[in-house]
């Protein structure tokens, strides 16, 4: 791999990460465009290494920073975050380069420490401090639970550069390395998709980070974080969009999310889709068998309404149903109305279930229907009518 090459960012910075093309499932949230490791090299009087990636990728990670240096010569590692796709090779760097300092956020020490019993020294750094790596300058914000207790940002004061860690990345693998290489609608699906099933559940974080940052008065030419592109032109949209999911503010928009055996509640969910669509409520319609939880929640996360419906089956919910509703819970959703609804033969469990998980998630249930067997005329006008009447409370909750 000696031919591969590391991607000059700024006059002294350089990505040295790598694109896993063939990644396809992260902690049980589905990839389908793979993803990217990045890990940056500073040139300064001192280089300083920023992250490290996946182990398996040792062998690419170190052809990329053999194109700009020889490893040992590398004085300074910092680590943003502990995680194993960004710390899996500090180890091995370690003993390779020998630094003079390793830094990480206090947390970051601790668990460092945890993951690998480090036999050296790590050095913590504090939220704000400002220090010299040789004639680099830098100053270290902590993101506790962005999306790990040992989270932080690095700011490189003299590229006006912020390493995110993993705040307004995304899951996406791509030969190009600036956002403005790419399609804007293809960006924003794909980092509201990392934030919806990452970051959501630390939204109430989000917006305190975003405030301390704002309050430090940083300018941004680059800011990079260690999944997916880099925000060299977008760096005022990414942080809105993080403001707006993070706020969780509902919209006029309504998810209908099913499954089903023999299409009756199908045709439940399709009839409760009608009234809000007729209703003039943007509306989408998601079957469990055919989209994933990860993008059932990266379209929950703005919606109004969510109304979940099942069939019964072994006396209780349909799995799927319980799979999705169990990992949305997780994520603590805010400002949604609710409805479920299912068919069942003979006993009819699965309404139960669903509404139980919705009030544990502190959504109101507006409303809920169930039918035996094969819904006639009479209950598909109930499921008209109950998306209508869904529509008007979203429409008096969002002006």
């Amino acid at each position: 791999m000696d031919n591969l090459q590391a991607v000059k960012l700024s006059e002294r910075v350089f990505w040295v990460g790598v694109i896993d093309w063939n990644l396809r499932d992260f902690h049980g949230y589905q990839t389908q465009r793979g993803s990217t490791y990045n890990a940056f090299l500073v040139m300064g009087q001192k280089p300083i290494l920023i992250d490290t990636v996946k182990a398996p990728f040792q062998e690419e990670f170190l052809a990329r920073i053999k194109s700009v240096i020889e490893p040992k010569k590398i004085k300074y590692i910092i680590s943003n975050h502990t995680e194993m796709d960004h710390s899996g090779l500090l180890p091995e760097m370690v003993e390779l380069i020998n630094p003079e300092k390793v830094f990480a956020s206090s947390k970051g020490v601790e668990h460092l420490n945890r993951h690998f019993s480090f036999s050296r020294e790590i050095t913590p750094v504090k939220n704000g401090e400002t220090i010299m790596l040789g004639d680099c300058r830098f100053s270290f914000i902590e993101a506790r639970m962005l999306h790990w207790p040992d989270s932080m940002f690095s700011y490189f004061h003299d590229e006006k550069i912020l390493f995110s860690s993993d705040a307004f990345g995304m899951h996406l693998a791509s030969s190009e390395r600036f956002d403005h290489q790419l399609d804007w609608s293809v960006l924003e699906y794909e980092a509201k998709k990392y934030y919806a099933n990452i970051i959501q559940l630390y939204s109430p974080v989000v917006l305190k980070t975003l405030e301390k940052v704002s309050a430090m008065n940083l300018e941004f030419k680059l800011i990079a974080p260690d999944h997916g592109p880099l925000w060299a032109k977008n760096q005022e949209n990414i942080i809105g969009l993080y403001k707006k999911w993070a706020e969780q503010k509902p919209s006029r928009k309504a998810l209908v999310v099913y499954d089903t055996m023999w299409n009756s509640t199908q045709k439940l969910a399709v009839a409760i889709a009608d009234g809000l669509i007729k209703s003039g409520v943007s509306t989408k319609l998601m079957k469990l068998r055919e989209n994933s939880r990860a993008d059932v929640v990266t379209e929950a996360i703005d919606a109004g309404v969510v109304a979940f419906g099942a069939p019964t089956i072994n006396n209780s919910v349909f799995p799927t149903l319980a799979d999705c509703l169990v990992y949305y819970k997780g994520l603590r959703p805010q400002n949604k109305l609710g409805a479920v609804f299912g068919s069942y033969g003979w006993s009819g469990e699965s309404l139960k279930y669903l509404k139980e998980m919705m009030e544990s998630m502190k959504i109101p249930v507006l409303g809920e229907l169930s039918c035996q067997f094969v819904p006639g005329q009479e209950t598909i006008d109930q499921a008209v009518a109950l998306g209508v009447s869904l529509a008007e409370k979203l429409k008096e909750t969002v002006k």
